[in-house]
Formats: C-alpha cells, structure tokens, sequence
C-alpha cells in the first residue's frame, strides 16, 4: 500500500466512521430528531455499525484501521513505524470531516436544540458548565457530547484507567485475530471488531463513553470549538488529554501484551 493509498484510505474511512457514530449520537441527542431519547443500546450500536462500514470501505486501500490506537499496536506487533504519521494524519483529517458532516445533517435539528429555552435553561452555557450529579464542574456544552466523549463522574485516574483498559481489549483482540485463519485479512475479521466494539460500548462505556479512539475524540471536538453553534458552551479542552492519552497507553499495553503472551 502506497502513503497516497493509505491516507485516502484511512481519511474516507474515519470520515464515514463519524459521520454514522456521531450521526446517532446527534439522532438521539437533538430536538426534532425521530430518534430522541432512543436510549444507550442503540448508541452502541450505531457505533459498531459505524465501524463495520468505516473500516469496510477503507480496507482494500489502508487495512481500515481508523484508529491511531489500533495503528500503534500493529506498528509495535510488527515493528514497522514508517507510515504511521500517514495513517495517523489520515485519520484526523477524516475525524474531522465526520464530524462536520454531522452537523450538515443535522443542521435544522442544531439550531432547533440550541435555541430552545428549554435547553438554554438547563444547561449553563457559562465555560464553567453547570454541576453535574458528582459536584463537580462541567464545561462541555449542551452538544458537545455529540462531537465528544465525557465522563460520568469526573475523576481523571479513574477516566484515565477505564479507557486504558477498553482501549487495551480492543487492540489486543485485533492484533491476535491474524493468529488464526487469517481473519485479520477479510471481511470476518473487521465484522467480529464491529461486534466487539459494541461489547466494549456496552460493557465499559458507562463510565466515560468509550473513546477507545484519539482522533473519534480530538478531531470532532476541534470541529466542535470552531462550529458556529449557537449557545454551544465549551469544549471540555481540559478533560480532552484523557480519551486521547488512554487509547495510547492502552494500545502500547496491547502489544506488549501480545509480545509477552502470544508472540
């Protein structure tokens, strides 16, 4: 695969990765969307779906990857680093236009949502935020959970530890399916991902909403900071170091991992 390949590959297939998973966080987030308050399950499971067509559509051109934690720990399990800055450059580059695609879609039900009293009224706009149920302060806006992840109880260790450990089941999982019948190398392989991806959401994304990817995070909360929303609040840049430090150290734990048991 050529560097022009791979980040072509890796920057349509975030795109389409964030378009769908943020697409059903906004779908069941906004007012005057058909799916409001459809609940956690089918969060999860719009996220693995996204998944599933991201890294299908990508996977003749870079391997679908789609993740700098998952590009992280191949390049430890095999050793090769010399084209992770592309995929990884890829893959911002297509978080961001995911998420911008997000708002295209949604652009009626943003300004709808944002410019409710009902909505203005509970939710502190103020960059402070208003106090979650924990007492402490959160600075994220009435949307930015669309665009972002956050936590439920905002303790960093806490935060730090849960996405190091969803981030290390991932990779570990996806650098051991190569171990048998290939299936690292078609189509059952990127499906059994998309299947663990709504396991990890289902298991392990109560306490923080599962980043378990850098650029998902960092890339649509860039969009975030720089969309003319109205009434949208902060971004949350000081809880922003955490869904992307976890996915690293948990994708290095990974290959360590795998060159320890498995290699």
């Amino acid at each position: 695969m050529s560097s022009g390949h791979i980040f072509i590959g890796e920057t349509i297939g975030t795109a389409v990765l964030i378009l769908l998973g943020g697409g059903v966080c906004a779908a069941v987030t906004l007012k005057k969307s058909k799916a409001k308050d459809a609940g956690w399950l089918a969060i999860t499971f719009g996220w693995g779906f996204a998944v599933l067509a991201g890294a299908y559509i990508a996977n003749g051109y870079s391997g679908g990857q789609l993740n700098p934690a998952v590009t992280i720990g191949i390049a430890i399990k095999t050793g090769d680093w010399s084209k992770v800055p592309v995929y990884l450059g890829g893959q911002l580059l297509g978080a961001m236009i995911g998420a911008f695609l997000v708002w295209v879609t949604y652009l009626g039900q943003f300004t709808a949502h944002l410019t409710d009293p009902e909505v203005i009224a509970g939710h502190d706009v103020d960059p402070a935020g208003p106090v979650t149920r924990d007492g402490a302060r959160n600075p994220g806006g009435p949307v930015l959970g669309i665009f972002s992840t956050g936590p439920e109880i905002r303790n960093p260790v806490q935060n730090l530890l849960t996405e190091i450990i969803a981030t290390t089941v991932l990779v570990l999982f996806i650098l051991t399916q190569g171990m048998t019948n290939g299936l690292a190398l078609n189509g059952l392989g990127i499906l059994l991902t998309s299947l663990l991806v709504v396991g990890i959401g289902l298991s392990l994304g109560g306490p923080t909403g599962y980043a378990i990817n850098p650029v998902r995070d960092l890339g649509p909360r860039i969009v975030h900071s720089l969309l003319p929303l109205p009434n949208k609040g902060g971004s949350d840049w000081g809880y922003a170091w955490i869904p992307v430090a976890g996915p690293i150290i948990g994708a290095v734990l990974a290959g360590g991992i795998y060159h320890l048991a498995f290699a």
